[in-house]
């Protein structure tokens, strides 16, 4: 079986397992887990921020980071397709209590202007914007990556009004990968950052969400009324651990079996790939009926997921390459 349903599939790898084994626990909730505050320590230092702590999600960690940086009532500037927005069950209004005021950006990307624009003015007849996110790659985009010029732009005009900036960095080493350029080198140009250990990394389950101390702290607040406070934790920060030191550096295997994947369905009649579009690991296909076209490809070995009516997305990571390529084409064949 092929499975290019997402990159959330990946198995934990053996020195994760090895690690989970001997990792010196204690109790994370009372503050005690060794491994949890090694991770925590790490992912500080590794994105270029005085604090981090470790949730069990990538929606919890955007949920809890947007509650703890707003107040019920405020607004903050989205893309459309923001999986904060899109994928995460109406999150926003339940549990921070915000309004959104939904932009259309290009690939997933804002313009300063459109940014610019959308903040309301000082009126008591309007909510106050208080913040602006950003979600480094973008996933519903196609896993596109935020040009460095567009993040400083939007940057500048959240500092000239008062805005924070979350970035949403679930895919954030796709992007390093993809670009040269350092997660904290992208996160510096953030008050907050999220990232995934489990989105390509390997690591079982868990996400991170980084800033200032005070801030984390709001966050580890949150993340205890939320439900997310776990005990002998450490035996999952172990397998992040071995994510962050081991796993980052061969994403880009993954961003060349993508392109693959699209060139080699790009030659196939009836269906449609912008292989130009494919900058990580994601590659959207357009066809006449994506849930036919699923199940079409499982009875054939291959597990893939529809992103609406017409269009199926393909996610790579460790566990593909090049047989499972070949295998999607002997498919539609």
């Amino acid at each position: 079986m092929s499975d290019f349903r997402s990159d959330t599939v990946t198995q934990p790898t053996e020195a994760m397992r090895e690690a989970m084994v001997s990792a010196p626990l204690g109790d994370d909730v009372l503050g005690d887990d060794p491994t949890v505050h090694e991770l925590e320590a790490l992912a500080a230092v590794r994105f270029g921020k005085e604090a981090a702590v470790f949730v069990p999600s990538g929606t919890m960690a955007n949920q809890a980071a947007i509650a703890a940086a707003t107040r019920p009532g405020d607004e903050i500037i989205i893309e459309r397709g923001a999986h904060c927005f899109r994928y995460e069950a109406g999150a926003l209004v339940r549990i921070a209590g915000v309004q959104v005021n939904l932009l259309d950006g290009d690939r997933g990307i804002l313009s300063a202007a459109e940014v610019e624009a959308a903040v309301r003015p000082d009126n008591i007849h309007c909510p106050p914007t208080t913040l602006v996110e950003i979600e480094q790659t973008h996933n519903a985009a196609g896993g596109s990556v935020w040009p460095m010029e567009a993040v400083d732009a939007v940057r500048g005009v959240a500092d000239a009004h008062g805005l924070w900036v979350h970035m949403d960095g679930a895919r954030l080493f796709h992007a390093q990968a993809a670009s040269g350029i350092d997660v904290a080198d992208w996160a510096a140009r953030a008050d907050s950052v999220s990232t995934c250990l489990s989105k390509g990394l390997s690591a079982p389950v868990g996400s991170l969400t980084m800033g200032s101390a005070d801030f984390v702290e709001r966050v580890r607040r949150i993340r205890k009324w939320l439900g997310g406070g776990m005990r002998q934790a450490g035996v999952l920060a172990a397998c992040g651990i071995v994510a962050l030191r081991d796993m980052t550096e061969r994403l880009s295997e993954d961003h060349e079996t993508a392109r693959a994947l699209a060139e080699a369905l790009s030659a196939v009649d009836g269906v449609g790939v912008d292989v130009a579009s494919v900058e990580t690991n994601i590659v959207f296909v357009d066809v006449d009926d994506a849930q036919g076209f699923c199940d079409r490809l499982g009875a054939a070995g291959v597990q893939v997921l529809p992103a609406s009516k017409t269009r199926v997305r393909f996610v790579t990571h460790r566990h593909v390459g090049a047989a499972d390529v070949a295998r999607v084409c002997e498919a539609l064949a």
